[in-house]
């Protein structure tokens, strides 16, 4: 089982590298749930030797995006495939809030040998199974889902059911509210082939200045106890198959 950080910040990707973590999904702005990050950023974790799939959202908010955000995203794209990222992450919504299946498929086309994720918009639509179906289709290879809920936990019965349906068609990577707490039931549960998360917490940023602001921060201390009880996990299920 694979392992996703979150990683909006330098830190956070220093942090991914020490901690072997497998990959990570690189944004910025974390506390507007993620945007493109800056070429800057982008090349400063492939330089780091981190597997770099890199968010692709224009703005914050919904995911329904007119021709100009569409075209931005298509640049992004482009942006990233030149600069030598793995993968990107994408997410695309219609006025009916289902798929934008011509928006997508040009996006994975323009991706080229990138692996192609779509996000959490997954999450803002229904009929999970035809959405699956779509995906898999336009050669996308995984989706970070919560199960169409807005927490993990809530969505639970979904994410199994998910990915039952898929059955190894494409990636089912639960994501969104995964904690110390949830995490040993969404392995044992829903069996993903990998799992997300930021493992942050709130901190307050150059407070002495009038221009604070509170930002989401890595926490050292969740990552290494969520990977904990991973690490705890898998050698549970290794001695439990012999």
């Amino acid at each position: 089982m694979k392992v996703e950080l979150c990683a909006a910040s330098i830190e956070a990707i220093q942090l991914a590298k020490e901690l072997h973590f497998d990959r990570i999904e690189l944004c910025q702005n974390l506390e507007q749930g993620g945007m493109t990050p800056s070429p800057g950023l982008i090349d400063y974790a492939l330089a780091y030797g981190m597997e770099t799939h890199v968010l692709i959202r224009p703005r914050p908010g919904g995911f329904r995006y007119n021709q100009d955000e569409q075209e931005i995203m298509l640049r992004d794209i482009l942006e990233c495939k030149n600069m030598g990222a793995h993968g990107v992450v994408i997410g695309v919504l219609n006025e009916y809030g289902t798929l934008d299946e011509k928006s997508i498929e040009l996006m994975v086309e323009k991706a080229g040998v990138m692996d192609v994720t779509f996000h959490r918009a997954f999450d803002d639509t229904f009929e999970y199974e035809k959405s699956i179906d779509l995906l898999v289709n336009l050669g996308v290879k995984r989706i970070l889902s919560s199960g169409l809920g807005s927490n993990v936990e809530l969505g639970l019965e979904n994410l199994k059911s998910m990915v039952e349906y898929a059955n190894g068609r494409i990636e089912i990577m639960p994501g969104g509210g995964i904690n110390q707490n949830n995490i040993r039931k969404i392995i044992s549960e829903v069996k993903p082939s990998a799992v997300h998360f930021s493992a942050t917490k709130k901190h307050v940023l150059d407070e002495e200045s009038r221009f604070s602001e509170t930002i989401l921060q890595v926490s050292r201390e969740k990552a290494v106890n969520l990977l904990e009880v991973i690490k705890e996990f898998k050698m549970v299920q290794h001695l439990s198959s012999k």
